[in-house]
């Protein structure tokens, strides 16, 4: 630790914060039918994420040995977090990178490797390779663990678990977990079928609802009353939680970075729940191409659809897409008025149903046996009933029924850990 480095945090505060102003490239914007006006000729005051608010905890972290969770969404200002609270004299001691890496350039899916982070020079655990959890060792010479990385809301996206496996880490060894808690861009849907204890995954951890409703911080808090995952109620994670200030669930907002390779517009971000389903089917999400998560389609639908698009392989994206090289036929959902969403906050379940009904050869479109790049639909849909509902025909009345009362029962336990109204 730099000597008298912390008496001038008010002054690096003001000089780092006036250095990060986002550029226009990454300015979030509010959609134009959900922006804020004046109240009684006053600005809304603008929303800032826990990472944003360096006063209210760089403080704290004085004299301690920091961990930092974190990936390429961890920024204080449009500057990386780990580079910011570094300059700033913060004793970083180890980086723990999730999916996709610390700079997030690693394909879905895909092994990452241990590394030295080039810049700073601080070691880079891996979180999504040979460990999915720091170890006992890998903690010994750490006071606090800071978890940073931007989710979206849904529960297969795995950031909540790798949130949970650092909880679990830190209970057991006696850590404190700090979380720059961060807005969730689709926290207005709470929606789909809650986890079935059998369908336990890497894409499924948790017995909660397609979208979950919460921020990181929230999501926590509902682990540790809960005990889920290895973190218990008699030996719950200590938090510290940094709130976003002048947030509520319904706040539109923008990502200023992509939270991964395939998520890689505000588009994609919101269709990302109703489409990540389709990863179990034979049709074809966009994966392979520059937009992926707001196309859907497959080669057998010609003739069905005039809309095409044509997957390859995409370094840092997609190596070996479903239906690589194929023209696949469907729907553009590029301009989709994603404010139906928030309107019906609902999924979009007719997309599904109507591709099922439109595609010649049914039993392929569940038969993961086509291709490797096909998964099991019941893992993401989290019960084995949607599928056959689907197939059976029900309607959507009947399939959205079928998730009471587990979806309600939800809605009304995470209420005891919302943060945010």
């Amino acid at each position: 630790m730099k000597p008298g480095l912390f008496s001038l945090i008010p002054l690096l505060i003001g000089v780092l914060c006036s250095a990060n102003r986002f550029s226009p490239a990454l300015q979030p914007v509010t959609p134009a039918s959900h922006a804020p006006g004046p109240v009684a000729g006053k600005p809304k005051p603008a929303l800032l994420t826990g990472a944003d608010q360096l006063s209210a905890y760089l403080p704290y972290l004085k004299g301690k040995r920091v961990g930092m969770v974190v990936n390429q969404t961890s920024i204080i200002g449009n500057k990386p977090s780990v580079d910011s609270l570094h300059s700033l004299g913060v004793n970083i001691v180890s980086i723990f990178g999730p999916e996709h890496g610390f700079r997030g350039n690693a394909s879905n899916g895909a092994k990452v490797d241990d590394a030295v982070d080039a810049k700073t020079g601080i070691p880079v655990v891996s979180l999504y390779g040979k460990n999915s959890r720091p170890s006992k060792e890998q903690l010994a010479n750490i006071d606090l663990m800071i978890f940073d990385i931007q989710d979206v809301g849904c529960r297969f996206y795995t950031y909540i678990n790798t949130l949970n496996h650092v909880m679990e880490a830190c209970a057991q060894n006696n850590k404190e977990l700090m979380i720059l808690d961060r807005p969730n861009p689709n926290g207005f849907i709470i929606d789909g079928p809650v986890l079935e204890a059998h369908l336990h995954s890497g894409i499924g951890m948790h017995p909660i609802p397609i979208t979950h409703g919460c921020t990181i911080a929230e999501f926590a808090r509902m682990i540790n009353g809960e005990g889920w995952g290895g973190v218990t109620k008699t030996n719950p994670c200590k938090l510290k939680i940094i709130k976003i200030a002048n947030y509520t669930h319904d706040t539109p907002y923008t990502l200023p970075v992509l939270p991964s390779p395939n998520l890689n517009t505000q588009q994609s971000i919101l269709l990302y729940p109703s489409l990540c389903w389709f990863e179990g089917t034979i049709i074809s999400q966009g994966r392979g191409t520059y937009m992926p998560f707001t196309v859907l389609g497959a080669p057998a639908l010609k003739g069905t659809y005039s809309f095409s698009f044509k997957p390859i392989s995409i370094k840092g994206m997609s190596e070996t897409p479903l239906h690589q090289n194929e023209d696949c036929y469907g729907f553009d959902l590029r301009t989709y008025d994603t404010n139906l969403l928030r309107k019906t906050k609902q999924l979009n379940l007719k997309w599904l149903m109507e591709l099922y009904k439109a595609y010649p050869d049914k039993a392929r479109f569940f038969d993961t046996s086509y291709s490797k790049q096909m998964g099991n639909f019941d893992y993401r849909s989290g019960n084995d009933a949607l599928r056959k509902q689907i197939i059976a025909g029900a309607s959507e009345q009947e399939i959205r029924q079928s998730w009471e009362p587990g979806l309600s029962a939800y809605k009304q336990m995470r209420k005891k850990y919302l943060i945010y109204p």
